[in-house]
Order: C-alpha cells, then sequence, then structure tokens
C-alpha cells in the first residue's frame, strides 16, 4: 500500500507539472496604465523580465486600454521556450517622433526562443514623421514597430499594426516564423513603411494577411530561404518584392520563395523582384507566384535589374544579381498601365528559367504590352499579353 501511495503522489505531481496552466504576468501588476499617457515601458519590461525568467510557461498579459511605450528590448535567451504574449489592448507609440524616431526600434525581440503573439494592436503614431519626410526637412530615419532578430519558432497571430514610422513587422536572422491574420495599415504616400520585411531567415510563413501601406506589402531581403506567403491582399503598396538585392557587393541570395493566392488592389507593383544596378554576388532562384488576381496595378509583373535611387553609387554599373527559375502562374487581372509584364534584366547575367504560365492582364479592356531585355524562358497555356521571351 505505501508503495502504491508514492507512486500515486509521484504521477499526480507529474500531471500537474506537465499540464499547470502557465503563470500570467499582467502588465497593470507591475504598474502599468491603460490611458494612453502614462509612461508604461518599465512595466512591460518587468513583466517579461519575470516571464522571461520563469522555469516553464509563462504568458504575459496586456488587458483592454491604450498602453505608452516608449524604445523597449525584450531581451532573451530565456529560461522557457514557451512565452506567449496576449494583447486584448493597444500599445501606443510616443506622438512625438523625435522621442523613439533615432531608435531603429519601437519593440525588439532579440534572441528569443518560443514566442507566441496573441491579438492586439500597435499603434506606431508615425504621421508626423511621415510629414517632416515629405517635407523635405532633416528628420530621423524612424523606428521599426516590431523587430525580431536571431530568434526561432515565433507565431504572431491576429495582430494589427498601425502607421509605424517606418517597417511594421521585421524579420532578421529568425527561424521557423508563422504569421496569422495579421494586418498592417499606413497611409499610401507613408515612406518606407514595408508591411512585412524578411531577411537572412529561413522556414517563414505568412498566411491570411491585409496590407496597406506606403512601401512594399512584403519585402524580401538577401538570405531570405523557403519563405511561403498565402492569401494576402496588397494594397496600397509596392507589391511583393523580392529585393533590393544587390547593394551590397558579398550578399546571400533568396531562394526557395513562393507566394500563392494573392490580390493586388491600386498597388505600384504586384509581384516584383529588383536589384541594384551594380555587381554583387547576390541570386534570386526557384521562385513561384501563383494564383494572383490585379486590379489595377501600376506594374502586375516587373523584375528590374536597374534600381539605383537618385543615381547614387551605381549609375553606368549592371547588376551581378543572377536570377533564375521563376515561374508565373495563373496571373489575371488588369493593369494600370500599357507595359504589364517587363523583365529588365542585368546584361552581365541575364534572367534564366523564366516561365509564364497561364497568365492574362489587360489594359483599359485591351490586351496589355511586355517587355523584356537580357531575358530568357518559355511560356505555357494561355499567355496574355504576348511573351517577349
Amino acid at each position: 500500500m505505501p508503495n502504491t501511495m508514492v507512486y500515486l503522489l509521484l504521477l499526480s505531481f507529474l500531471f500537474t507539472s506537465l499540464f499547470a496552466a502557465p503563470t500570467t504576468y499582467n502588465v497593470v501588476s507591475f504598474g502599468a496604465k491603460p490611458d494612453g499617457r502614462t509612461d508604461s515601458t518599465k512595466a512591460f519590461l518587468s513583466a517579461w523580465s519575470e516571464s522571461c525568467g520563469a522555469a516553464s510557461e509563462a504568458t504575459v498579459y496586456v488587458p483592454r486600454g491604450r498602453f505608452l511605450l516608449r524604445s523597449a528590448v525584450f531581451q532573451g535567451p530565456c529560461k522557457n521556450s514557451r512565452i506567449t504574449i496576449r494583447i486584448d489592448g493597444t500599445l501606443v507609440a510616443p506622438s512625438d517622433f523625435q522621442v523613439i524616431g533615432d531608435a531603429e526600434n519601437w519593440l525588439f525581440f532579440q534572441h528569443v526562443n518560443g514566442v507566441t503573439i496573441n491579438g492586439g494592436i500597435l499603434d506606431g503614431q508615425g504621421t508626423g514623421l511621415w510629414a517632416c519626410k515629405n517635407s523635405g526637412k532633416d528628420c530621423p530615419d524612424g523606428a521599426t514597430s516590431i523587430q525580431f532578430s536571431n530568434s526561432n519558432n515565433i507565431a504572431i497571430n491576429g495582430l494589427t499594426s498601425l502607421n509605424s514610422q517606418l517597417y511594421h513587422i521585421v524579420f532578421n536572422g529568425c527561424d521557423n516564423v508563422k504569421l496569422q491574420g495579421v494586418k498592417v495599415s499606413a497611409s499610401g504616400n507613408s515612406p518606407n513603411t514595408d508591411g512585412i520585411h524578411v531577411q537572412s531567415s529561413t522556414g517563414v510563413t505568412i498566411l491570411n494577411t491585409k496590407i496597406s501601406t506606403g512601401d512594399d506589402c512584403v519585402s524580401i531581403g538577401p538570405g531570405t530561404t523557403n519563405l511561403w506567403i498565402e492569401n494576402v491582399a496588397c494594397g496600397p503598396g509596392h507589391g511583393i518584392s523580392i529585393g533590393s538585392l544587390g547593394k551590397n557587393a558579398n550578399e546571400a541570395g533568396v531562394q526557395n520563395v513562393t507566394v500563392t493566392t494573392a490580390t493586388f488592389t491600386g498597388s505600384q507593383n504586384g509581384l516584383r523582384i529588383k536589384s541594384w544596378g551594380r555587381l554583387s554576388t547576390g541570386f534570386a532562384r526557384n521562385i513561384l507566384f501563383q494564383h494572383a488576381i490585379m486590379n489595377n496595378v501600376q506594374n502586375p509583373i516587373i523584375i528590374d535589374q536597374h534600381y539605383c535611387p537618385h543615381d547614387k553609387g551605381c549609375p553606368g554599373q549592371v547588376s551581378g544579381v543572377r536570377i533564375q527559375d521563376v515561374i508565373y502562374r495563373d496571373i489575371h487581372g488588369t493593369s494600370a498601365t500599357k507595359v504589364a509584364v517587363k523583365f529588365d534584366c542585368s546584361s552581365k547575367y541575364p534572367c534564366s528559367g523564366i516561365r509564364l504560365e497561364d497568365v492574362k492582364l489587360t489594359y483599359n479592356n485591351q490586351p496589355a504590352a511586355a517587355s523584356c531585355s537580357n531575358a530568357g524562358g518559355s511560356v505555357s497555356g494561355v499567355v496574355q499579353p504576348n511573351s517577349c521571351l
């Protein structure tokens, strides 16, 4: 009997340990005020410190209300790899853009593993900085609203990002990331407000997102591999862009990217690959764009290997970025310009393995045009405009 009792007590302890509810750290308990005026940065960092130091699963809870936060670094590694940040309220950046404008990031997660963010609104209050930049004044670069750096096993569900100063959501040096039901909203004339930016990361999945912004809806930087984007609505914005690539002479490439089931409405670009017009070791290969609808998009399909902002640092040079094995499949809709398909590739390293399959794009109810320079590939199915490959 004693042995049986010991066994049952041990079993009970193990069961409780395995299935116990995670410890919850409410930011209000650490002094956060949901009034939108009181600086709650210290309270949030204290709640994070407790959850990061917990030996088992932990939750940081943000209740309803508006919480003012300055720039904050949520530092890892942590003692456990199951931290959930549940947000029922809104995190608000300072309305004076000078406060965090030089901080690079507003909310910065570094060296964390197993962090999940559920719900919530991030209000970057970036309109003042946009106005400053658009007026030509000397302004700070601005802060990315939320960035994960050198982090693994990250999930973001149902988060809304509003009016970021700079990029909305960034993943740099991350592995195994999943975003679902994310919404991004900023004015179409907001400068450099990329919706989701991925670089030097692998295994990133972006599902069921709606992005309206003043720059790329999704931008894909050097070193990105195994990226899956599905069911994305983009517009206004600059489209889904691989690049810009080739800014640096020695640069990692982009490969194994799939964009499927995407809708572009009134955007500057649809599916874009762009590289600087200068020498580089960069590349983009094994890319699949499929099942996309274009609604009045200026450049529905474009490869631009002569990117050179303000004609500085590259005029007269050719791109060293090699682009190969890119498939455009089942792309339909309307172009806002006559040339709906433009492949403007490097004269030194022409694009190769470009494939158009069942593409139909019109301009003013007429077949659109295509333009090719240094591009080679093949066509199958019905393709309009007539291929220039």
